[in-house]
């Protein structure tokens, strides 16, 4: 053998270790994460197969753990704890109808907040009437503006909430806004800076720069809407802040809907907040201001529990409360989302429902603002079509809803879609609203949009070239 032959045999050698050496390393440390199998399966071929490039890929973007993070969170829940008990203390017993309480006790155990009330509770449809009346119950706030969003963009409708929130703060209301550093990556320091002139308090959650910490944070973003006035009214829903979402602005501008509440359960959105502004900023609020961020506010009939999930906390509470909901259906079962790419047992919820006879109906967008999850969306449509679930495709407009009803009794209304990144890696927050009123207006509004729906037909049969794609899509949906 001569020596470039022994020098190529040596360096073939070299990279073969150094290839083993690197794919065992990678493997123990993702396994050692204890995460789901497919995803950790899916995670180790991407590193075999893209060598010290694919290291680099799941080090920035990767589903990164959050053991640190989970104790910030802690940190932060014994930072607020006070205010915590207060709100506790002021939550008012209900009285719980038997058919709901075990709904209920769930919720609690769940994400640690009670079934509260509400004197009001409205469905809004639609940018021009949620924002609109965004803005009047901000120009009404006297104390308090909390405003906490995934996007909040710098285009028409954000310069109308800033310019408000402005001049609210120059009236010497407390106003503090918070918003996703990746969902609201367009806001500069030009355009906040009025807001922080007028003595505006604004935080960023989750950096995704390369500055203050060497590793950013791109999973695990907060994608909660909620906006709270003096503690008494209080918003969530899917509408970020964006023309976008403003029909008035775009005519092809995202379909969706939001929720009005007025009463007790407001003090639930308000604690939400301020768990995640101490999270984010390290500011806790003065206690000498809980009577006004917390104010007393008696029962009333509509009755309302707020959801709360993340990845900070493995009991996901949304995802439980809603899989437990449809297995109690004993009617119908009515799911809108943007994007569904189901976990195991929320799919099984849903044909377990279609196969006991139940009216189960999906509505979905004919096509997402993600190319991939609408593919890999698609991939489940046979299946759900075979067990007898009814399929809509909203054509319109990119239908952004996420809303679940089921019978007259379960109404959910909030951020979270049906999907894994809801279910897993994103903070998120949902209404639910108990009762027939809610159902009533809930389902009214179902069955105008799929005016606007053509229904998914059984047996249709696609190209094999979208079959293929959809079928890959939906290899990756763990990761979606």
């Amino acid at each position: 053998m001569g020596n470039a032959e022994l020098v190529h045999h040596y360096l073939i050698n070299a990279l073969s270790i150094g290839w083993a050496l690197y794919l065992g390393t990678v493997t123990i440390w993702i396994v050692l994460q204890r995460r789901h199998p497919l995803p950790t399966v899916l995670w180790i071929l991407v590193l075999a197969l893209l060598p010290y490039v694919g290291y680099l890929v799941y080090y920035f973007f990767g589903p990164q753990r959050l053991k640190r993070r989970r104790i910030r969170r802690l940190r932060t829940r014994l930072l607020i704890g006070s205010q915590t008990e207060r709100a506790f203390l002021r939550e008012q017993e209900h009285q719980i109808p038997a058919p709901v309480a075990g709904m209920a006790a769930l919720g609690r155990s769940t994400c640690d907040i009670p079934l509260s009330s509400a004197t009001d509770v409205r469905l809004l449809v639609g940018g021009a009437q949620t924002y609109d009346t965004f803005l009047e119950a901000m120009a009404a706030a006297r104390h308090h503006i909390h405003v906490e969003f995934y996007i909040f963009d710098p285009d028409r409708i954000g310069t109308a909430v800033r310019d408000l929130l402005v001049e609210k703060a120059r009236q010497g209301v407390t106003v503090r806004l918070l918003v996703d550093a990746l969902g609201s990556d367009g806001l500069g320091r030009r355009f906040l800076a009025p807001l922080r002139e007028a003595g505006g308090q604004i935080g960023f959650f989750h950096n995704v720069r390369i500055g203050r910490r060497w590793r950013p944070v791109t999973n695990y973003r907060n994608h909660r809407k909620i906006l709270i006035c003096d503690g008494k009214i209080g918003f969530t829903g899917g509408l970020n802040i964006t023309d976008d979402e403003d029909e008035r602005t775009r005519p092809d501008a995202y379909h969706d809907v939001h929720l009005r509440i007025e009463g007790g359960a407001v003090r639930w959105l308000q604690m939400v907040f301020l768990e995640d502004w101490a999270y984010t900023t390290g500011q806790r609020t003065d206690d000498q201001e809980l009577d006004a961020l917390l104010p007393e506010m008696p029962p009333s009939q509509h009755h309302v529990q707020i959801l709360t999930s993340g990845p900070d906390d493995p009991r996901q509470a949304i995802h439980r409360t809603q899989v437990a909901a449809i297995h109690q259906a004993t009617e119908r079962v009515w799911l809108t989302t943007a994007y569904f790419v189901p976990s195991e047992p929320a799919l099984m919820s849903l044909t377990t429902a279609a196969r006991k006879g139940l009216d189960v109906r999906l509505l979905v967008p004919r096509r997402s603002d993600s190319l991939v999850v609408t593919a890999a969306s698609r991939s489940y449509f046979d299946e759900l079509l075979e067990a007898g679930v009814k399929i809509w495709e909203y054509e319109d407009r990119m239908l952004h809803s996420k809303t679940l009803l089921v019978d007259d009794t379960y109404s959910f209304i909030g951020t979270a879609n049906f999907d894994n990144r809801s279910f897993e890696l994103n903070f998120e927050v949902m209404a639910l609203v108990y009762g027939e009123t809610m159902a009533r207006h809930l389902g009214r509004q179902f069955e105008l949009d799929l005016r606007h729906a053509a229904r998914v037909p059984k047996g249709q049969q696609a190209s094999f070239a979208r079959r293929l794609f959809d079928a890959f899509a939906r290899l990756f949906s763990p990761l979606l």
